[in-house]
């Protein structure tokens, strides 16, 4: 049988799109297209077997995106592929080239359907221009059935042409990056310490966990919380200073391979959220035995199986945050049992490899429709 000829394109989820990539590749006949400014973070951690295709992509306020999007566009209609799969771009350039030309069967991958609350990075526009590739896009991905009921729901596009795919596991992209010790020192996991990851904007809760802080000390004097991403007015977080035999702050881009080090150095992720979709972070702590405490809601109710692979809490709620943190730190055996079980979800459904497979039949759905 002959392989679907696939174009993979992003802008921007290089992490996800790395090993979506290294899956596909011995399912269909693949090329990677990416902006240049991408390509060198991905370089390392593509199979190097993989056809790669960049170009220029100016910041968005630069006139010169007009020929980048001309150039993109030459690319693929010079590869001629039977399916154009897209990472969401955020990008209001891409949008507009979507509704003023032909594409081949497109399959666009939406991470974030709303905006984030407080997300500073957002593009102008791009709430408005994104809409033309839920519509344009003959199938759409995404990680949770709450996402597939706002697409459906909010923005009309058609329930039978949304496809609900998981969020793969990150760890073993991550371990493979990971610096080694010279010495062959392993890192020895912290009994007490939390970890908070990733960007740090206000739908990201870390007002409540460093409310929950004192409750948790309370009980185990010796907790100790890693604070580690980069966010804009992070003093506010700390009017009294901070205390630094409790608190570790990395308030900075954490180069991906340090980001092993923290994981494994750490007992709990914590994702107290108050929004979300989806969560590459929750999905990175599955793969690297990291447990997961995380509020109930969006994605997280989904990934997350509650009393089985981690444990959710209200959004929101100090109290039930500390309780499920001190109930961890207090139970190696409830421990066991949640790290256990996320190995093994790491193997099943959050498997690289079965997410390629289900999204070549996405491929097949997509060229499909385009043929009725």
């Amino acid at each position: 049988m002959t392989r679907i000829k696939v174009a993979l394109m992003h802008f921007c989820f290089e992490d996800y799109t790395i090993e979506l990539a290294n899956s596909l590749f011995d399912l269909v006949d693949l090329t990677l297209i990416q902006p240049k400014k991408v390509a060198a973070y991905c370089r390392s951690s593509l199979d190097p077997r993989i056809r790669t295709i960049e170009f220029d992509k100016p910041r968005i306020r630069d006139p010169r995106n007009f020929a980048a999007m001309s150039a993109m566009i030459q690319i693929i209609r010079k590869l001629q592929p039977d399916v154009l799969h897209v990472q969401e771009t955020n990008d209001p350039w891409y949008d507009l080239t979507l509704f003023f030309n032909r594409m081949p069967p497109l399959v666009t991958t939406i991470h974030d359907v709303f905006r984030h609350p407080g997300d500073r990075q957002n593009i102008f526009g791009a709430d408005y221009t994104k809409r033309i590739s839920f519509h344009r896009s003959d199938r759409t991905i995404v990680h949770a059935q709450a996402l597939q009921q706002a697409l459906s729901q909010r923005f009309r596009v058609p329930s039978q042409r949304i496809n609900v795919l998981p969020h793969g596991e990150l760890g073993s992209l991550y371990r493979h990056r990971a610096v080694s010790d010279p010495l062959g020192k392993k890192i020895e996991r912290e009994p007490q310490t939390l970890l908070f990851f990733g960007r740090i904007w206000p739908y990201k809760g870390l007002k409540y966990l460093l409310a929950a802080m004192p409750l948790i000390a309370a009980k185990f004097p010796e907790v100790k919380l890693i604070v580690a991403g980069k966010g804009e007015n992070f003093e506010q977080y700390f009017p009294n200073g901070i205390d630094r035999h409790q608190i570790e702050i990395i308030n900075d881009f954490i180069p991906p391979e340090q980001v092993a080090a923290l994981f494994q150095r750490s007992t709990i992720a914590v994702l107290p959220y108050i929004e979300s979709s989806q969560s590459g972070v929750a999905a990175l702590a599955y793969g690297m035995g990291t447990l997961v405490v995380a509020s109930a809601i969006g994605g997280l109710t989904e990934l997350i199986k509650p009393e089985q692979d981690g444990l959710l809490v209200p959004p929101g709620n100090v109290e039930s945050l500390a309780t499920a943190i001190i109930r961890l730190l207090s139970d190696c055996q409830l421990q066991h049992q949640l790290q256990t079980a996320a190995f093994k979800r790491c193997q099943q459904d959050l498997n690289w490899h079965h997410i390629a497979v289900q999204t070549v039949e996405v491929y097949r759905q997509a060229i499909a429709s385009k043929q009725l």
